[in-house]
């Protein structure tokens, strides 16, 4: 059996996985879908999206919608890529848990 590649450490913590999980699967997501989606507190979402900001793994945009502010996010190319090799390392680890048995 070949070496396991790492996991992403900064995509491997739930909530931002979770983060990742859902920008990968649509166009961008704004702040208030995020939260209601994973179940976190404001705060809790705000520091794992500026983690992700700070990775240039995600893009927030801000926007006034009826006079009130809405941040949008989305997956960049970075993070579109690294989501991608997280995915795949999991699979590698599945397949190698399976051929073990």
């Amino acid at each position: 059996m070949k070496p396991l590649q790492p996991l992403d450490p900064l995509i491997h913590s739930a909530l931002r996985l979770s983060i990742m999980t859902i920008l990968a699967s649509v166009r961008e997501a704004d702040f208030v879908f995020l939260r209601d989606s994973i179940d976190a507190t404001d705060g809790n979402l705000s520091t794992h999206l500026l983690k992700l900001e700070g990775a240039k793994y995600v893009r927030a945009t801000k926007k006034f919608e009826d006079k009130k502010p809405k941040t949008r996010f989305t997956l960049t190319v970075v993070g579109r890529q690294a989501y991608a090799s997280y995915v795949e390392s999991l699979e590698e680890y599945i397949r190698a848990s399976r051929q073990a048995k």
